[in-house]
Order: structure tokens, then C-alpha cells, then sequence
């Protein structure tokens, strides 16, 4: 009868931990907060490696999360859709591009702040964006390149 006391004990501790786990992951996600804040868009041509949830950041700092992507059937661009926390103002000619976090990582928004006065409001469209870059290009067109000189 001692083993099965012993045995509802680790058993209370393995669920406590599992517990304690589930809300730290809740809390780091930041799930729950997509709804808080300003929704901005922004047209991308390609958003390689952008997936919603990704981070949105400015000067390094999450500011806020993507929330959405679309294809725009007429233009074949990406609407990104994107929350900001509460407190952050733009400026209307601020500016967004993707960014890579690491060669073999995923990627963010980068979000530059402009000089306007003038602040972008809920459901506005960032204009100056800057899409994704594809490393596999840049590889190629490095390779392919050297070989173009005349030898004599």
C-alpha cells in the first residue's frame, strides 16, 4: 500500500510541472494578443520565410506579431497583416522589410520608423516595404558571376 501512495505523489508532481510548463509557453508566445493594438498591412513581393506569428520588430525589440497573409489575386503580391502593441506610433512613411534572424532561422518584420508627423492609424497600409531575399539566388549569382572574365 506504500508504493501507491508514493506513486499518486510523483504522479501530482509530474502534473504539477507539466502545469508550470504549459503557462510559461502560453506567456512566451504571447498567444491571446493578437487581437490588442493597431492592425497594420503592408505588399510584399515575396515573403520567403515569414509565416504568421512570426516576430514583428523595431531597432531589435518585438513590437508586435503577423497576423495574416494573403495573396492579392489582381497584383500577385503578399498582404501581410500585422498587430502593433498598444503605445507604439508610426510614422505614415515608415518603412518594412523581411529580415532573416540567422542563415538557418526563420524570419521577421524589421520595421523602420520614419520622420513624418503624420502617424499611421488602425487598418492603414505600410507603403515602402522591402521583400525577402533568397540566399539560394545570391549563392548562384555569386558562382556564375566569377566565371564571366576573358582569359588570355
Amino acid at each position: 500500500m506504500g508504493n501507491n501512495i508514493v506513486e499518486t505523489i510523483i504522479g501530482g508532481v509530474v502534473l504539477a510541472f507539466a502545469a508550470i510548463f504549459l503557462i510559461f509557453a502560453y506567456r512566451t508566445a504571447d498567444l491571446g494578443t493578437n487581437g490588442n493594438g493597431m492592425h497594420l498591412q503592408a505588399r510584399f513581393d515575396q515573403v520567403d520565410g515569414l509565416q504568421v506569428g512570426s516576430d514583428v520588430r523595431m531597432s531589435g525589440i518585438k513590437v508586435g506579431t503577423v497576423i495574416s497573409q494573403v495573396l492579392d489575386t489582381e497584383t500577385f503580391q503578399a498582404i501581410v497583416g500585422i498587430s502593433i502593441k498598444d503605445g507604439i506610433l508610426l510614422p505614415d512613411d515608415s518603412s518594412a522589410k523581411i529580415a532573416a534572424e540567422s542563415l538557418l532561422g526563420g524570419s521577421f518584420l524589421d520595421l523602420d520608423p520614419g520622420g513624418s508627423e503624420d502617424l499611421l492609424a488602425d487598418g492603414d497600409e505600410i507603403t515602402y516595404t522591402q521583400s525577402s531575399v533568397n540566399l539560394m539566388d545570391l549563392i548562384g549569382q555569386a558562382i556564375f558571376s566569377t566565371g564571366s572574365g576573358d582569359s588570355k
